[in-house]
């Protein structure tokens, strides 16, 4: 369904307020213990060029935006460490995206280095990412956030030991269209992306994949930012999460047909009754080409901004791990 322009920006502007607003319940605060300072080092990475410094609990890169990086206490730096890049939704922030998610323990107890980057301020005074063509880069601006979250890769791969084979990316909404468009255009480097209520560009002549990347899509039915059933924003289409999901496993080279399995994930806490099953249901694409994955993960009456279970993270980070790069 096409909603007016007005409509649309002020309630993806929402996304912001309900963050703050149901975020504290669902959040594992990060331990400052479980990272570590790194000495002070320079990086030399593509546009715009991030410079690291020394910076407890974690190292700062991101040059005129700068993010802390985490570095698991455990890190050993004869080991590469996973990378996991998490991005807000429109109007959001890094640090809010990481108190809504709430994943930041889990993965520091799995040895993951995580990085919570900022989008850059439109005319509105609304952060954002340059994604696809349908969000939401409002004002059209030539903001190149390829470049700089690619040089943000590199500058954390300069001072901290990364598994190449196992580079993340997760977000939301905004966020999610924009870990789509860094797997269409980096699929050599990304192994693995999770969109919750985010969607891929609606022409595939948008979008040529080099390599497989797997592809998580978790989305409700009752999203009405974001549609389950696709829609557009501005008179430009976005996909649904079940085409945006088919149209990953036409990449990857997977089996048309998903499979309906006989699993479900605890997402939205506020629709999992207590001593039922988890609420959301899962449909798996097979026999895809080595590296290539696809799930679609289906909130019956899930919201744009389900509130975040205790179980999410952990169920995001298994499927993140059972896929690196080959």
């Amino acid at each position: 369904m096409i909603l007016r322009v007005t409509h649309r920006r002020a309630a993806l502007g929402i996304v912001a307020v309900l963050v703050a607003a149901c975020s504290t319940p669902a959040v594992s605060t990060p331990n400052p213990a479980a990272s570590v300072a790194t000495p002070s080092a320079t990086v030399d990475a593509s546009t715009p060029s991030p410079i690291a410094v020394a910076s407890a609990p974690g190292i700062v890169v991101g040059g005129d935006r700068p993010v802390t990086v985490r570095v698991p206490q455990s890190n050993d730096k004869a080991r590469p460490a996973p990378l996991l890049i998490v991005l807000h939704g429109y109007t959001g922030s890094g640090s809010g995206q990481e108190a809504y998610f709430g994943i930041q323990h889990e993965a520091e107890q799995r040895g993951f280095v995580t990085a919570y980057p900022d989008g850059t301020m439109d005319s509105r005074g609304d952060r954002f990412w340059n994604a696809t063509d349908a969000c939401c880069n409002f004002d059209r601006s030539d903001v190149d956030d390829v470049g700089y979250l690619d040089g943000l890769i590199t500058a954390i791969e300069g001072v901290v030991t990364i598994n190449p084979h196992r580079i993340y990316v997760v977000g939301h909404s905004n966020g999610g269209f924009m870990s789509y468009r860094l797997a269409c255009t980096h699929a050599d480097q990304i192994a693995a992306i999770v969109s919750l209520a985010g969607a891929t560009f609606a022409s595939s002549a948008d979008c040529s994949p080099t390599n497989p990347v797997a592809v998580l899509q978790i989305h409700g039915t009752a999203d009405d930012t974001i549609a389950f059933t696709g829609g557009s924003i501005e008179g430009n289409p976005y996909p649904g999460a079940e085409e945006s999901a088919e149209t990953w496993a036409a990449y990857d080279g997977c089996a048309v047909a998903a499979s309906s399995i006989d699993q479900r994930v605890d997402v939205d806490a506020d629709l999992n009754d207590a001593g039922q099953p988890a609420e959301t249901t899962v449909k798996r694409w097979t026999g895809c080409k080595p590296g290539g994955a696809v799930e679609l993960w289906t909130i019956p009456g899930g919201s744009h901004v389900p509130t975040i279970s205790s179980a999410f993270g952990a169920a995001v980070l298994d499927f993140l791990e059972a896929h690196p790069k080959p």
